[in-house]
């Protein structure tokens, strides 16, 4: 067993998986894992720059994450980073102050790397699953971009396409800085628009009638499985595999859609750093079943973060 230390950051979120990992046989024991809200793409569709005071909430979830990984005496560790330190032009900011803090220099990956580590987490434990139909698609909502990959044990064809929950939130639900609750149809029909060309961009390289059967990665699509499920609060062992219909997705974000700030806030199972930026993701997640014709999607508590650690053993 190897014991490794995987850090995911994101657009909207830095995850932490520290686990013991045999690569030879499967095995998998899982010894921390952590997850904090630090938006580092504030701002960055419109700016193109990595704000500071999202660099300094990123850097203290890094010091944070320092002292989990020295008592656990990680061997190795990997910190990949996606969409926002990949369209920042400070981006050398950001890579010192990780390397200062964790003594590792910052992966800033492509689309296509993002969506092989995401495939890996979210599907090694489903396929011996007899139940579900191949080939899986794999389909990865994040904060800046959504990946999108198809394959049976292995990736067949992938593509990264820029929609994500905050991206669509600060270029179509903001307005004189703050987002507009509830969302009027206009600005809804605009994400719609633009998550229709993006899985267009996706359709170019990845067959996605294809797939049969949908599997959904990240924030987004978690916390809809959670509303869905009627969680009175997060229980990760309840949604992970979950089965949620296309039906339900509908009737959660149209609610979602029409809801306030505060009646969202209210909602136990939604994050507080996700509050604003869930209706957006929640649409994506409809937009993508309706095109690709899922009656259901698989929710996956197993992602990118675990293709990472994956890619260390």
């Amino acid at each position: 067993m190897t014991r490794v230390a995987a850090v995911d950051c994101g657009t909207n979120s830095i995850r932490l998986l520290v686990a013991d990992l045999d690569p030879a046989t499967g095995a998998f024991t899982e010894l921390d894992r952590r997850m904090t809200i630090v938006r580092l793409g504030q701002g960055v569709d419109r700016t193109g720059r990595l704000a500071d005071e999202a660099l300094e909430r990123t850097f203290a979830a890094c010091r944070e994450f320092a002292e989990v990984i020295r008592e656990l005496k990680a061997e190795r560790v990997r910190f990949v980073a996606t969409s926002a330190s990949r369209d920042a032009e400070n981006r050398e900011d950001f890579v010192r102050g990780v390397v200062d803090i964790l003594g590792v220099e910052p992966e800033v990956i492509s689309g296509d790397q993002e969506a092989e580590f995401s495939f890996t987490g979210a599907t090694k434990e489903l396929s011996g699953r007899s139940d579900l139909a191949r080939p899986f698609l794999v389909v990865d909502i994040g904060g800046g971009s959504t990946e999108f990959v198809v394959g049976e044990e292995h990736v067949r064809a992938a593509r990264s396409v820029d929609v994500g929950c905050v991206r669509m939130t600060e270029r179509h639900l903001v307005a004189d800085g703050a987002v507009v609750d509830p969302p009027t149809p206009e600005r809804i029909a605009a994400i719609r628009e633009d998550v229709e060309a993006a899985l267009d961009l996706a359709e170019e390289t990845v067959p996605l009638e294809e797939a049969r059967t949908l599997v959904g990665l990240a924030g987004s699509v978690t916390t809809v499985a959670a509303v869905a499920l009627g969680l009175t609060e997060y229980d990760w062992t309840r949604i992970h595999h979950a089965r949620i219909s296309l039906e339900q997705v509908r009737e959660i974000t149209g609610k979602l859609l029409a809801s306030t700030h505060e009646q969202r806030a209210a909602i136990p199972v939604i994050h507080p750093g996700r509050v604003d930026v869930i209706c957006a993701g929640a649409l994506v997640l409809q937009a993508v079943m309706e095109r690709v014709g899922a009656h259901e999607v698989v929710v996956s508590e197993h992602d990118i973060l675990d293709g990472i650690a994956w890619s260390i053993a």
